[in-house]
């Protein structure tokens, strides 16, 4: 009789959250099964009810501490429909599009300077004493400096626009409760022309990593998939608002300019008892088939143009490598990442120049609403907020599809695919084999909760088991 030996990956390190990989062996090594579990409990869903409609833009970002704007911008969106604010001033919603684009400038550089550049720069199977963030600033500290920095400017421009770099209070339903001064405004003219040199060049390192090592790219967890995200009207990429575009494998769209409030009549969650984290699906591709991705990926994918020119020419190079065809190498998460960094950049160097920012009309209201619905694309993909109200003004429903959840299943094959193709049928348990099963899940930059990780470190222990239970190999580090 055959028995399934399982290695676990616990933590997984270098992303945001806490969770743990499983990769279930045959008797001769070969990987049968691998899954990513969050290991986590959210419970917001459920304590958010009975609270006023009015705190849940301050309440929900708690969820996290690396993007907790995004959940705050998602949350007031959905509560401007309680209050009946159908469209908001131009002040209001120009200032929340300038603290969206500094949150994700922020994030995407987080992501790529300190968790991810380690692997690009060095190698998956370089000497992990080097292959951390301390090993960049070492070898290259005006590259590591740039990161600081410019992770610095995004967050000084969430400041200023919500009040704190963490868990602000800007956004109000209806709009937002203060512009940016003139003297604000001309601290982040100063610094925007060094914001976007550096930006280009952050592009140039992943557009580069990709072309020199194209080979391994194409054949590092690459897998066909549906892909999902807002669009604006006329196809362009938009990071704040839009409608929802889906498209199959082959680049064929399942849904388009779908009204985002109208999005439980597309999507559908799946539960499974082994993960905390639901499983979306495309309704009319049911649970089997209807997985998709989200994120920097699938906004390049989905997207027809960037309005912005700098990155518009990177989008163009970015889908000339498959020749317009949608793109489903994990690894160009990467690049994707950089571009949209500078499309905020330019998107930010716009608006500080437009002087609706300093207005003072900064509220709207209109016909009281029972239920409000808000999606926006966070960093990591597209974010969902639903909530119902009752005529005492508390929450009697509230539901969240936050975006590491949407590319649940994504993760889990990556995950599967680098484990057979590095793990499968070897003997012994190498650093390196487990850090490319780590690599491919920090390519989706995965949000798990809101809580640790260790910048540099893999607090991991891998146990191999033959079939009899026998122990037949352990391997650790920095334990």
């Amino acid at each position: 009789m055959t028995k399934t030996r399982v290695i676990e990956i616990e933590p997984i390190t270098r992303v945001e959250g806490h969770g743990k990989v499983t990769i279930h062996l045959d008797d001769h090594n070969n990987v049968r099964e691998a899954r990513l579990h969050v290991v986590e409990f959210r419970g917001f869903e459920r304590f958010i009810c009975g609270r006023p409609y009015w705190e849940v833009p301050v309440i929900v970002q708690r969820l996290c501490g690396i993007c907790p704007v995004s959940h705050h911008l998602t949350a007031s969106k959905a509560m401007d429909m309680i209050v009946g604010a159908k469209k908001l001033t131009p002040t209001a919603e120009k200032i929340r599009r300038l603290m969206h684009y500094g949150q994700i400038m922020q994030s995407h550089v987080l992501h790529f300077f300190h968790l991810s550049s380690p692997d690009l720069l060095f190698g998956f199977d370089s000497d992990p004493e080097s292959r951390n963030v301390f090993g960049v600033i070492e070898k290259m500290p005006e590259l590591a400096v740039q990161g600081v920095m410019m992770r610095k400017f995004g967050q000084e421009i969430i400041k200023a626009t919500a009040g704190k770099k963490i868990h602000g209070t800007g956004a109000v339903p209806g709009g937002v409760n203060k512009n940016l001064s003139i003297a604000e405004r001309d601290v982040f003219l100063r610094d925007i022309g060094q914001m976007k040199t550096w930006a280009l060049g952050a592009l140039d390192i992943a557009k580069k990593y990709t072309f020199d090592n194209l080979a391994a790219v194409q054949a590092f967890a690459v897998f066909n998939s549906s892909h999902l995200s807002l669009v604006r009207e006329d196809g362009a990429l938009d990071l704040y608002h839009g409608n929802l575009r889906a498209l199959d494998a082959g680049g064929n769209l399942i849904f388009d300019q779908v009204d985002y409030r109208r999005f439980n009549e597309y999507l559908m969650e799946e539960v499974k008892p082994w993960s905390y984290m639901k499983f979306p699906f495309i309704k009319s591709r049911g649970h089997i088939d209807g997985w998709y991705r989200v994120g920097p990926l699938a906004r390049m994918n989905t997207c027809g143009f960037i309005d912005t020119p700098e990155a518009g020419k990177a989008l163009v190079e970015f889908k000339n490598l498959t020749r317009g065809a949608p793109n489903h190498m994990s690894l160009a998460y990467h690049w994707a990442r950089m571009i949209e960094t500078l499309h905020c950049v330019e998107n930010i160097e716009t608006l500080l120049n437009d002087p609706d920012l300093q207005g003072t009309d900064l509220m709207v209201k209109g016909e009281r609403a029972g239920e409000g619905i808000g999606v926006i694309e966070a960093p990591r993909g597209t974010l969902f907020h639903h909530y119902k109200v009752d005529a005492n003004d508390q929450v009697t429903f509230c539901n969240l599809i936050v975006s590491t959840t949407n590319n649940n299943e994504a993760m889990n094959r990556a995950v599967k695919q680098v484990a057979q193709d590095h793990i499968s049928g070897k003997p012994k348990i190498t650093e390196g084999m487990l850090n490319h099963v780590e690599v491919a899940v920090r390519a989706y930059d995965p949000c798990l909760s809101c809580a640790t990780h260790a910048i540099g470190k893999m607090p991991l222990a891998i146990e191999m088991y033959d079939a009899d239970g026998n122990l037949v190999d352990r391997n650790s580090q920095y334990i």
